[in-house]
């Protein structure tokens, strides 16, 4: 199957810190859904992290505590992300971060990813077509390509920018005859954490 056949949902998470393993929990997720480089769904979603957001935290995202009382907690909004994402393949910005995040508050559920759920980093592509850029960092690659920055640091605003930049690199691994999707995987795909929590694991987190 050629690549602009194929669903992709690029994804994004606003967290309270860096570590879930930690301690720290998604505040925010947002998604959108492109199928034959046209946007076709939108998914985003505020999250109760049902712990405080550190100051440092909101210095970033500039989410507060006040924003999120109301907010559904990960356990009510994750399930209707994996529907969303059905059988597409996931994609982000250094997406592991982002994958870390959502894996291990799925598996505080009891729940996890489709193991046939393929995903794929637009830093990983970057880095690979465009080796000569001095950083890749997200922005600066969007610059880069022609892509306009308004607003970052926030889940559906860095999705929208990623999307831009996604579609101009597929345009380009295409260019680079990478444009069946079981060569583009194989290329740009990266694995997905598989965390295993026990019932006192769990409980220890909380």
């Amino acid at each position: 199957m050629n690549i602009k056949l194929a669903e992709f949902v690029i994804f994004d998470v606003e967290t309270t810190g860096l570590s879930p393993i930690d301690g720290d929990r998604i505040v925010e997720i947002a998604a959108v859904k492109v199928k034959g480089s046209q946007v076709v769904d939108k998914f985003y979603s505020l999250v109760n992290p049902q712990r405080t957001v550190p100051p440092q935290a909101t210095q970033v995202n500039n989410i507060t505590d006040d924003m999120l009382i109301s907010a559904p907690v990960a356990a009510d909004i994750l399930p209707q992300m994996i529907h969303f994402i059905g059988g597409a393949c996931v994609a982000g910005h250094n997406v592991r971060f982002d994958l870390n995040f959502l894996c291990y508050e799925l598996a505080l559920t009891g729940r996890r990813l489709n193991d046939q759920t393929p995903a794929v980093d637009t830093l990983k592509m970057a880095r690979d077509l465009l080796p000569y850029l001095s950083n890749h960092k997200l922005g600066y690659l969007a610059r880069s390509l022609g892509v306009v920055v308004d607003q970052t640091h926030r889940a559906m605003a860095d999705v929208e920018l990623t999307v831009a930049v996604f579609l101009r690199l597929m345009d380009m691994a295409g260019d680079k005859d990478l444009q069946q999707v079981s060569v583009f995987l194989n290329q740009f795909g990266v694995e997905k954490p598989n965390f295993k929590l026990t019932q006192k694991s769990q409980a220890s987190l909380f």
